[in-house]
């Protein structure tokens, strides 16, 4: 199991916040690489699932021109505007991930990304997450980077 914290200042209130970071249906709009939608429920309560395809291709799912995987997920934490927990429950990646949202003022929020994954592939998989990782990481960073900047503007 690997645990990826990063986190990013937002320029806005945390309320605006948590409306852009669970605006799933946007999330490509900052998330590098990555389309998401909701595939049961209304995504915005426990029980809700959603499917991430990261790769390259347009769309979620399977299909002609599209490298990459999709991630399932399920919301186990709706804690609005503070805490959005998930439970991945791909093939590819399994584990637990959440959004929070935590307040700086009446203008102003920060937004933390926390995932926590357990590898696939046993040891060849911890020994490929060396060469993944870092990558994995400053991936995170520029998609939060992104998503400021994008809330920022919407606001």
């Amino acid at each position: 199991m690997i645990e990826v914290t990063e986190s990013v200042d937002v320029a806005v209130p945390a309320a605006a916040t948590w409306a852009a970071v669970t605006d799933w249906d946007r999330q490509g709009e900052w998330m590098l690489g990555t389309t998401v939608r909701v595939t049961e429920g209304d995504g915005s309560g426990v029980g809700s699932r959603l499917a991430a395809f990261t790769g390259v291709g347009k769309g979620v799912g399977k299909g002609v021109g599209k490298v990459g995987f999709t991630d399932t997920m399920d919301i186990t934490v709706w804690d609005p505007p503070r805490r959005c927990e998930v439970r991945h429950t791909g093939k590819v990646v399994r584990g637990s991930g959440v959004f929070e949202v935590d307040e700086r003022g009446p203008a102003a929020s920060t937004l933390v990304w926390r995932e926590r994954l357990d590898l696939p592939f046993g040891a060849l998989g911890r020994a490929g997450w060396a060469v993944v990782g870092p990558g994995f990481r400053l991936g995170l960073r520029r998609s939060l980077r992104r998503f400021a900047a994008w809330a920022e503007r919407a606001a």
